[in-house]
């Protein structure tokens, strides 16, 4: 949709976890040098699941250090809030906590019931080790589950506070109380596509006039002991390749899947007003966003996936010249469908290759992060502006059904604005258009 100068959205501060690195200069370093963040997985147990390798976002550990620098009661309150937190959700605060520092956002700079958080996150799992010790108690001496018995025997042996480890609403919810930020706040489920409706939603709230900061992220993980079985039962993963960094080959001829990711990533949103009086340093502003649904329909197949894309591409574009995007950022999940349906919405939205904008994608390093990626995806884009744009890693021959201006090289220019986008398979799309402040 088209854009009201009225109240400028400008973004002041980065944070990121990400199988390459847990700041924004490492990651846009090593999308520039080709480096993989695919790798033999750690999280869930190898030859069981039928795939080995991932890209886990190893540098995070959980330890309070990964959250940033802070005041010493703030480390203290959140490192034991951490008993309550899954790994999503300590990834999602985590970020939040390294872009209010990036943005050089405190107390003293914001009003607390003006700033507020706006989050994205998949559905997330409980491990089954929660449930562990309650089942134990109920086997029988043959080792088969008495279901009479969990009521009264089992489920007193599961943490009573379990389920807060899960909710997909609480990093939003911790990241607010932590901070005393008061201002809206609301979470957002949409797979894939939460990064950029979450950035949808929280430009019309500071729009509407309703907050002036708004702390902006999305977390998601597919490693997962029942995450990763549920993908490989339901998905089109990648083959196992005695190189694991080859796996992921978005638009390339031989692309035979996704690949399981897990990562996190948080922007500083303020109102130009706001970002200037308190003397920030202005790094991006939000210009157009499109967000859409199109359900798989009986005989569509994946094609559903094709208006999806079109639909938030011409919603971000907003009735802006296609010419003027710098460069795309595609989803290129690495799926055969899912690219062909991406590329055939791109030609139809930007017109043939000659005139295309450059095309690239962060998931030939990185795989499918879930909800967290498009986030992610965001601060490489927004890093690469005014400099070199990353290439697609392991485009080696572009699929002739997949018409894009690939970027395949390191001399290609990243412009100065861009078209971040990503589905689900549900056909759940968004799409965010960022450019340099001017």
């Amino acid at each position: 949709m088209p854009i009201s100068s009225s109240r400028r959205v400008v973004i002041t501060g980065l944070g990121v976890v990400s199988p390459l690195g847990n700041d924004s200069d490492s990651v846009i370093g090593a999308l520039r040098d080709g480096s993989s963040g695919i790798r033999p997985l750690t999280q869930v147990p190898q030859k069981v699941l039928g795939i080995d390798h991932g890209a886990e976002a190893i540098a995070f550990t959980g330890d309070i250090s990964d959250y940033g620098p802070m005041e010493k009661t703030l480390a203290r309150t959140i490192k034991k809030g951490s008993k309550v937190m899954c790994r999503e959700i300590e990834m999602g605060v985590a970020v939040a906590q390294l872009a209010m520092n990036d943005a050089g956002l405190n107390e003293s700079n914001r009003d607390r019931d003006r700033t507020g958080v706006l989050y994205g996150c998949d559905y997330i799992m409980s491990l089954p080790e929660e449930f562990a010790a309650g089942i134990k108690k109920c086997l029988d001496e043959d080792g088969n589950f008495q279901f009479e018995k969990w009521g009264q025997t089992g489920k007193p042996e599961v943490n009573p506070l379990w389920l807060l480890k899960y909710l997909p609403n609480m990093p939003a919810s911790h990241i607010a109380i932590y901070n005393d930020l008061r201002g809206p706040n609301n979470s957002i489920t949409v797979r894939e596509a939460s990064a950029g409706a979450a950035l949808a939603e929280a430009y019309s709230t500071i729009q509407r006039g309703h907050a002036d900061v708004l702390v902006v992220g999305s977390t998601g993980s597919r490693i997962h002991s029942l995450r990763t079985l549920h993908a490989s039962l339901q998905e089109k993963l990648a083959t196992d390749q005695a190189d694991p960094t080859t796996m992921s080959r978005p638009f390339d001829v031989s692309r035979d899947g996704s690949v399981v990711g897990e990562g996190a990533g948080a922007l500083v949103c303020e109102t130009l007003e706001h970002a200037t009086h308190r003397g920030a340093t202005i790094l991006a502003e939000i210009v157009g966003y499109g967000s859409s649904a199109v359900g798989p329909q009986t005989g569509m197949e994946d094609s559903h996936l094709r208006q999806a894309f079109i639909n938030v591409l011409r919603g971000a574009l907003g009735g802006t010249d296609p010419a003027s995007v710098g460069h795309i950022h595609a989803h290129g999940l690495g799926t055969v469908e899912c690219d062909r349906q991406e590329a055939d919405a791109i030609a139809t939205v930007f017109g043939d290759v000659a005139v295309q904008p450059p095309v690239t994608t962060a998931k030939g390093h990185m795989g499918n992060l879930g909800a967290g990626g498009g986030m992610v995806e965001v601060i490489a884009s927004i890093k690469a502006m005014g400099g070199e744009l990353f290439p697609i890693r392991n485009l080696n021959q572009l699929d002739p059904a997949c018409p894009i201006n690939a970027c395949t090289g390191n001399s290609t220019p990243a412009g100065d604005s861009f078209i971040s986008v990503n589905v689900t398979p549900q056909g759940q799309a968004s799409a965010t258009r960022i450019a340099v402040f001017k």
